[in-house]
């Protein structure tokens, strides 16, 4: 009598390597074209931005990322997040079954609909969400100027 296989180790086994293939023609596929970078980092660096009557507050999923990984800079109408980190390995004393943690750049431009008051943003990181409040600056009313008739 021969052995049989097992049809559902098979199956496991098949649907393990069409994974590992299809993770591998993403990374490929997302790197290319115009817009590949555009997308990859929408979807990876997911924002919300909220308006109150004096400020804005923008919240930042980055998971993984330490607060000195994040970098902000703001201007009077945009907001720029760059998030870069290195995962470190020491590939001579692991023997890795699975390795898909690498090093990771990520940055976003958000622009604001007012100006902001640029001394008085504060931030905040806390389990990989980063927060940014962001004072609006408080527009003064317009002052009428008399014309002198000459």
């Amino acid at each position: 009598m021969s052995a049989r296989s097992n049809p559902f180790e098979e199956l496991e086994r098949l649907f393990e390597r069409m994974s590992r293939q299809f993770d591998e023609s993403s990374r490929i596929w997302e790197s290319d074209g115009p817009l590949g970078r555009w997308s990859t980092e929408l979807e990876s660096m997911a924002v919300d931005v909220i308006e109150h009557d004096d400020e804005f507050v923008v919240t930042v999923d980055l998971p993984g990322f330490e607060r000195e990984d994040v970098a902000l800079n703001v201007t009077d109408h945009t907001l720029r997040i760059e998030a870069d980190r290195d995962v470190e390995t020491d590939t001579e004393e692991e023997a890795y079954l699975r390795h898909e943690r690498r090093q990771q750049s990520m940055h976003r431009s958000i622009r604001l609909p007012d100006e902001v008051d640029k001394e008085a943003v504060s931030a905040r990181m806390k389990n990989g969400v980063l927060t940014v409040t962001l004072p609006k600056i408080e527009v003064e009313e317009a002052h009428s100027v008399d014309i002198d008739v000459e």
